[in-house]
């Protein structure tokens, strides 16, 4: 850890404060939250809190997040479900945290991944949000691939009617910077992609080129990526007309239905060339995830001096 980041971490836990919330959101996870838990139970910068917020889940995600007694987790429970981008709003607002930072229920973080933004953060100053890389894994923790990354600004926008190449569950930012420009519920399913578009011309984004996140691969059902894209096209357009922005209020159109399209050919015929690049894994890293899933899947959810203690060690070596 960074003399920087450590003093600033030491301070606010003088103070009593966390530097680092991180939101995780809740819905019928149960099957795989322990994991996702377990992931930021062994991260190597230990100034954070946890906030679990469960959705109105019918299943036992609550009594999955219960069984981890960890004093920075902390668990709010919704009476109904409410959305994600309500639930991370939720979080936001309970937060005590200099930074916010995003973690999905079906994830795993890296152990270095909140050490390596924390100290990126505090280094470039004039960044509000920073992603990162992520691994493509399925269920049973069998790695795909990972993500092609765009690091710079100007790259992760370069078009913004396509959309902002920022995995969602690796953000980290500025915590003022969230509650100025927070999330709509009115974008649910896109709410990323929407906070992204409406913030990206007075924003500064960037992307830590290194995999600090496990991606699990769910089945692509249709309906669902329909969502996501209508969702995405209703906001994104009306954003550019409100601005004046006509050619790029009619690029968004063309671009969503087309991309629409190319969904139906990859889900019913399979052309698997219509879908983002996945790059091969190197043996480095393939060697690096097999250890964090061997981690993330240990039997008892409070073992949390064995994971740490592993944690540290994988990331000497």
């Amino acid at each position: 850890m960074s003399k920087v980041s450590l003093n600033t971490s030491i301070e606010r836990m003088k103070q009593g404060d966390p530097l680092v919330s991180i939101a995780l959101p809740v819905y019928n996870g149960g099957a795989t939250l322990a994991a996702a838990i377990r992931s930021i139970l062994c991260q190597t910068y230990t100034n954070w809190e946890l906030i679990i917020i469960d959705d109105g889940s019918s299943d036992n995600s609550v009594a999955v997040a219960r069984n981890f007694h960890d004093p920075r987790i902390r668990l709010l429970i919704n009476a109904e479900n409410k959305s994600l981008p309500v639930s991370l709003n939720i979080a936001l607002d309970n937060s005590t945290g200099e930074y916010f930072a995003r973690m999905d229920q079906d994830d795993v973080s890296f152990p270095m991944r909140i050490e390596k933004q924390v100290n990126y953060m505090q280094a470039h100053s004039s960044i509000d949000l920073l992603g990162a890389g992520i691994l493509y894994y399925s269920g049973d923790g069998v790695p795909h691939g990972k993500l092609p990354v765009r690091e710079s600004h100007k790259d992760i926008c370069s078009k913004p009617w396509s959309g902002f190449y920022l995995a969602h569950p690796t953000w980290f930012g500025r915590k003022e910077w969230f509650m100025k420009h927070r999330y709509r519920a009115s974008a649910t399913n896109a709410e990323d992609q929407d906070l992204l578009f409406r913030t990206y011309v007075s924003s500064h984004f960037a992307c830590l080129p290194e995999v600090l996140l496990g991606y699990r691969e769910e089945p692509r059902f249709l309906k669902k990526i329909f969502k996501a894209r209508f969702s995405f096209l209703k906001s994104a357009f009306i954003e550019s007309i409100k601005s004046k922005e006509y050619v790029l209020a009619m690029k968004i159109v063309y671009t969503q239905y087309i991309k629409s399209f190319c969904d139906v050919l990859n889900v019913y015929i399979g052309v698997k060339s219509l879908r983002n690049t996945v790059l091969p894994i190197e043996l480095v890293l393939l060697k690096e995830w097999t250890n964090i899933w061997d981690m993330v899947s240990t039997s008892d959810p409070n073992d949390k001096y064995h994971i740490y203690n592993k944690a540290i060690s994988n990331s000497n070596n």
